[in-house]
């Protein structure tokens, strides 16, 4: 699901029958040759691909019947107002029907073009992904601090529609019954715990303190109620009922946060490294390739070192003499480069994203015209740090959006915030979601909708980053010291990740090096060396540690692609061609590393 994960910012101190295209005519590029864009004309779809296709939209319905809440993020209408069953028997029940789905897919010829075959291989990807976590039992344990069933019960509410009566209906009937999914995760997690299948303490308790937060005087739905008060649909009958449904909603959530706290949280385990097997599992999923744990961390380390370097560089041509920490420092603190409140700061990105689109359309992207709108918003509270993308609805009536979550003391410092922009809006995540949502009538509704592979669309978002520094859009000292803040901080992540789910040692000649991981460690790392706050620098490790494999997808996407990119360049010499190179990485969607290299070297 095409859905972005948070991205630490100093500000935050810190997806019915398949539509067509509006734009039939819109084409990624002309050439079909090596190096050239993936070549397509509108036309008669091949008898094969429309059964693959016909099979998609069959299984995006019944996904959105399991999942409503997570049809409403990806943008799927029609189950707004529903619930699914996050309970072991749902997933049963779900996973029976995705072994249907598997035999009908396999049933179906092969393609004879290119996109029918790439429908195929994506469609028998993600069902084969989806059985093996029915089948390892993934739901016993989905509880971590970032991406799992109680956070995305919880975001539901950020997309959902408000800006017609149906919408806030859908809105209050769900805050009223919101108790059901709930109390569904909670009786899987309990199986779990039955069964000695526990997560981390710690992880425990960022739900926990996630759960208190959503029942109290910051709850969401206090914003809701808010908005609905602004809002011209206003009855004083129904602002009543919603009243009462987020008092049922809050009250929902501290039942969470209590049958967490005295039932789960004492038979949390205190170890939390994920070991080789499960981690390299993990990893898998989020890249679509399967690494070398030992070589990507030696790797990791090179780049940590590189970036470092570079910074150094540019920080002596800010403030020459200081040492880097205090350069940030002094940038962090500057009322001049600062954007002084939360309005200011949105109008800052906004003003980014629209001169980076009306610079790049045209010249180094073809940009379907519905992809022009992007939203900035602030996020509502109680959620990880972090700004993160949630993508365009189907018919695009809901714009892609970049949620920030600032930190309640945060002074909203820019020199760091500018290569965020590009990485979250445009010409990263908001392109490549929005593209792949947008390119009906050559991806599967399926893969348009549903499949994300992290190092993928984060890689994506990583290259566009330093594609803008290539392009010199980073035009002040500090802003291009910020994009290699993030990169160093991207570096970071991949020792880090590793290094605790592996338990390996710290090389010698780092700080504390010749220790092994542990969570002390990488804390006083990414505060000292990524130039984090603590308290950002906690809930970063926090995050690696229930979540691992994702945090190195930002790294290894990004060196992928710019490996591919180096080896077109040397293949076509003078003839190379930048555009063309994009639309070829975009314009297939999100597939795994593996994949994506195969089809920019034209070998499928």
């Amino acid at each position: 699901m095409c859905v972005l994960a948070s991205t630490p910012s100093r500000v935050t101190g810190a997806f019915e029958a398949r539509r067509a295209a509006s734009d039939a005519a819109f084409s990624l590029h002309r050439g079909r040759g090596r190096g050239r864009g993936l070549a397509y004309a509108a036309g008669p779809m091949d008898p094969v691909t429309a059964d693959i296709h016909a099979l998609s939209d069959e299984i995006v319905e019944a996904f959105a019947a399991h999942r409503p809440d997570l049809a409403t993020i990806a943008g799927i209408p029609g189950r707004d107002d529903q619930w699914g069953d996050l309970s072991v028997e749902g997933a049963e029940a779900w996973g029976a029907k995705l072994a249907d789905f598997e035999r009908r897919a396999r049933a179906l010829s092969t393609p004879s073009d290119r996109f029918g075959r790439l429908a195929s291989s994506v469609v028998l990807e993600w069902l084969d992904e989806q059985r093996d976590s029915v089948v390892s039992g993934d739901a016993l344990s989905d509880l971590n601090s970032i991406e799992s069933g109680f956070q995305n019960v919880r975001s539901a509410f950020d997309v959902m529609d408000t800006s017609t009566v149906e919408g806030w209906e859908a809105v209050a009937k769900r805050l009223g019954t919101l108790a059901a999914p709930l109390e569904s995760w909670l009786s899987a997690l309990e199986a779990g715990r039955g069964r000695g299948d526990v997560v981390a303490r710690r992880q425990v308790l960022a739900v926990i303190e996630q759960a208190r937060v959503a029942s109290g005087a910051d709850s969401f739905t206090h914003g809701l109620l808010g908005a609905y008060g602004a809002s011209k649909f206003v009855s004083p009958a129904f602002a009543t009922e919603l009243e009462k449904a987020a008092g049922r909603a809050r009250l929902a959530f501290a039942d969470v946060a209590d049958k967490l706290e005295h039932r789960y949280l004492p038979s949390a385990r205190t170890s939390e490294p994920f070991g080789r097997a499960r981690y390299l599992r993990a990893a898998r999923k989020f890249l679509g390739e399967t690494i070398d744990p030992e070589d990507t961390y030696a790797w990791g380390w090179s780049e940590v070192h590189a970036i470092e370097e570079r910074m150094q560089k540019v920080a002596a041509g800010i403030q020459p003499g200081a040492s880097l920490p205090e350069v940030t420092a002094m940038l962090d603190a500057d009322p001049a480069r600062q954007a002084g409140s939360a309005e200011r700061f949105l109008d800052f990105v906004r003003e980014r994203q629209a001169r980076a689109l009306e610079d790049l359309a045209g010249t180094h992207f073809d940009i379907p015209d519905r992809l022009r709108a992007i939203d900035v918003r602030l996020a509502p509270p109680g959620g990880s740090l972090g700004a993160y993308y949630v993508p365009p609805n189907e018919d695009f009536s809901r714009p892609g959006t970049i949620f920030y979550a600032p930190a309640p003391s945060s002074t909203f410092p820019l020199w760091s915030e500018v290569t965020t922009a590009y990485h979250e809006g445009f010409p990263g995540h908001h392109l490549q979601c929005g593209l792949q949502v947008h390119l009906a009538e050559r991806l599967c509704r399926l893969h348009r909708l549903l499949v994300l592979y992290s190092g993928y669309a984060e890689g994506w978002a990583l290259y566009a980053e330093a594609l803008m520094d290539e392009l010199g859009y980073f035009e002040k000292p500090e802003y291009a010291l910020g994009m290699l803040s993030m990169k160093l901080m991207r570096a970071l992540r991949v020792v880090v990740d590793i290094g605790l789910h592996l338990e390996l040692e710290v090389p010698k000649g780092e700080e504390h090096g010749g220790e092994r991981w542990n969570h002390a460690i990488a804390v006083d790392t990414m505060h000292r060396r990524a130039f984090l706050p603590r308290a950002f620098a906690e809930s970063e490790v926090t995050r690696y540690l229930g979540w691992p494999g994702q945090a190195i997808s930002y790294k290894v996407g990004e060196r992928a692609i710019l490996d591919l990119r180096d080896e077109a360049r040397r293949r076509d010499g003078a003839a190379f061609d930048l555009r063309a190179f994009h639309d070829r990485v975009l314009g297939a969607g999100s597939v795994g590393l593996d994949r994506l290299r195969a089809i920019v070297r034209d070998e499928v």
